[in-house]
């Protein structure tokens, strides 16, 4: 069965990389190009997080990083950014409910696809933040404390908090695992995938993601224990935490995933989502009578 699935998965990783020869722009292939904008987006905004912190000795999370593109690239840029947010928030949930990547069966499958799932939602909000700096607001809706003062005003909200926490602890720690392994070069085109520079880009990028979110769990853990939701925070909050030279260490490997982001955008295995498929089902299965 495990070579089957293993073939199945080859076979699909060759025909996303080549594509349907000799057939137009389908709608599955047209949300494949946008995810691709979406990496490129994502990585964007990696790198204005780590410049901003190098250059200037400013901690800025994402909201941050995209009011600066408004700025500097103007409305173009932010509806480019939030275009390719949303298809590759799509394409991340479709993984989750379709399991378009063939995630393995049992509980690391299920744990990927959740993950997928977590992405998706994270990538949607920030296209909501690029439209509403597009609308000529901020970007609004990241403030941490503000999400645990919510969160504590809730049945049980300090253990909410503890949990959310350990769980940011979990996706830190699994970021540090993939940064050992290289399994992030799994989904690669095999023409680069295995160059020791985009491995160590990789590595780099992916275990100062690890250090971020660790940080963050770890002042959500806090302000759960101590219910005071001023000690929670993000991205912006875990930077400016981090003492130097430590702090512009994790920017250059925020510098470094950006950069590996922007590799993915063009080299990455995006399998399509079957878009024609699940819509012809759902026709199918709104016809009356049957």
């Amino acid at each position: 069965m495990g070579a089957v699935n293993f073939s199945r998965r080859k076979a699909v990783a060759a025909f996303a990389v080549g594509g349907r020869k000799g057939s137009g722009m389908s709608a599955s292939t047209g949300l494949r190009a946008l995810t691709r904008l979406g990496f490129a987006a994502r990585g964007l905004l990696y790198i204005v997080i780590a410049l901003l912190l190098i250059r200037s000795g400013r901690s800025e999370d994402t909201s941050g990083a995209l009011t600066e593109l408004g700025r500097s690239g103007g409305d173009p840029l932010l509806l480019a950014m939030a275009a390719g947010f949303v298809a590759y928030g799509l394409w991340r949930f479709a993984d989750a409910a379709l399991n378009i990547e063939y995630h393995d069966a049992g509980a690391k499958g299920i744990r990927q696809r959740l993950a997928a799932a977590g992405s998706g939602a994270i990538y949607l909000f920030v296209a909501w933040q690029a439209i509403r700096l597009i609308a000529g607001g901020d970007a609004g809706g990241t403030d941490p404390q503000q999400r645990a003062s919510t969160a504590l005003d809730l049945p049980g909200g300090p253990m909410l908090l503890v949990i959310g926490g350990a769980i940011l602890v979990g996706a830190g720690l699994y970021q540090m695992v993939k940064a050992y392994n290289c399994s992030f070069c799994d989904r690669l085109d095999p023409r680069i995938a295995n160059r020791p520079a985009v491995r160590w880009i990789g590595r780099a990028g992916y275990a100062a993601r690890g250090v971020i979110f660790i940080v963050s769990g770890y002042f959500l853990i806090r302000a759960g224990l101590d219910s005071r939701a001023s000690e929670a925070g993000g991205m912006e909050e875990a930077l400016r935490w981090l003492d130097s030279p430590i702090d512009f260490l994790v920017a250059a490997g925020l510098l470094l995933f950006g950069l590996f982001s922007i590799l993915e955008a063009r080299f990455r295995i995006i399998h399509e989502v079957p878009l024609d498929e699940v819509a012809s089902a759902a026709r199918a299965t709104a016809r009356p009578g049957i």
